[in-house]
């Protein structure tokens, strides 16, 4: 395997995604590695991906050799959707359910016990396209009965900006696209089916959740990635100014009893903390002393009960190893209560997901 820090700039870009994620740099990576804090603190992981793309594969064996690679005790997982796997036939509204298949194979693989004592991927969140209304119905029902007992929600990816270099093109989304008539009405068939909605949006985008999450209290909402911090762009040299704008958006959305908040992926090209730019990898001193801030702002605003930690790898690995991660939210707790901690590294994404309980 050619490494990204020796390709050249086209092949590295193609391997990150077109530019829009940060590439994975192994050799890097290597040079950061951490034994883990306290190894024995169960842990979900409340978001991660698989996928295999042009020149970056991350599947069941990737992820698992960075669960175990890691020290920690990753008791089990969440898998979320990141257009993995579709059908490559079928109606064009069915095709997604291919992304459950395939995830509830690999949760099958990791329940088997044969890769280890943890349940991973025990939880599924994939797409179904809301726009379609009252018409959504038969594509949640198929997505159900692809992993019963293991799907869990949608998510439905609203990400949109003025600038658009931010965007991503296998997500860029319309503006408002939460306030849509047609998108609400899609929405409006989650909670009849006990099903949950992840929101992946930027942080200017926060108060048109907030507003959805008004609108439907009955329906659960995760924000994803703490709303969505951007550092770059237009957004480039503003990280005070910005701060106080996202500080009165995530305060406004955590008065929505029905709204929890993930608190991880900080590690992407959007957040400009261009821990890809340095010679080592961040350690996780670093990484908690610049996440602090937004970390603390959302577990003193939603409360622990409603809080969740997420690797959102292989997202993050272009920025961090995944042990550095996990070392960095436990020192960011370390003064927190023992109950609080089992919420925050699993209790809550245990009880939003319906997975059972680290034993």
């Amino acid at each position: 395997m050619i490494h990204p820090e020796n390709e050249s700039g086209a092949a590295a870009e193609s391997r990150s995604g077109g530019g829009n994620y940060l590439a994975v740099r192994p050799e890097w990576l290597a040079r950061g590695l951490e034994e883990a804090l306290e190894p024995e603190l169960p842990i979900v992981d409340a978001h991660h991906h698989l996928w295999d793309r042009q020149n970056w594969r991350y599947l069941f064996d990737e992820y698992v050799a960075d669960v175990a690679g890691s020290g920690h005790n990753i008791t089990a997982s969440v898998f979320m959707q990141c257009q993995a796997m579709y059908r490559a036939e079928g109606p064009t509204a069915m095709r997604v359910v291919g992304e459950t298949e395939f995830v509830n194979g690999v949760a099958a693989m990791s329940a088997s016990g044969n890769y280890g004592p943890q349940r991973l991927c025990a939880g599924i969140v994939s797409h179904a396209d809301l726009c379609l209304g009252d018409s959504v119905a038969p594509v949640l029902e198929a997505h159900i009965a692809a992993a019963p007992g293991r799907f869990r929600g949608i998510r439905h990816i609203t990400v949109w900006d003025a600038d658009r270099s931010l965007m991503n093109p296998l997500s860029a989304g319309p503006p408002s696209l939460l306030r849509d008539n047609s998108f609400r009405a899609g929405f409006a068939r989650l909670a009849p089916l006990g099903l949950i909605f992840d929101a992946w949006l930027f942080h200017p985008q926060i108060p048109e959740l907030t507003e959805l999450a008004r609108a439907f209290p009955q329906t659960t909402i995760v924000l994803d990635h703490l709303g969505g911090i951007v550092g770059i762009g237009a957004y480039r040299g503003r990280r005070d100014e910005i701060f106080v704008e996202w500080s009165r958006s995530i305060r406004d959305l955590a008065e929505c009893e029905n709204v929890c908040v993930k608190l991880g992926g900080l590690g992407m090209r959007i957040n400009g903390f261009d821990f890809e730019t340095r010679e080592a990898p961040p350690t996780s001193e670093t990484l908690a002393s610049a996440w602090r801030p937004y970390i603390e702002t959302c577990i003193d605003a939603f409360g622990p009960q409603r809080c969740m930690f997420e690797s959102n790898f292989p997202v993050d690995k272009g920025s961090f190893g995944y042990g550095s991660a996990w070392n960095a939210f436990k020192r960011l707790t370390r003064q927190a209560s023992n109950s609080d901690r089992t919420s925050l590294f699993s209790g809550t994404a245990a009880r939003v997901y319906g997975l059972a309980p680290p034993g």
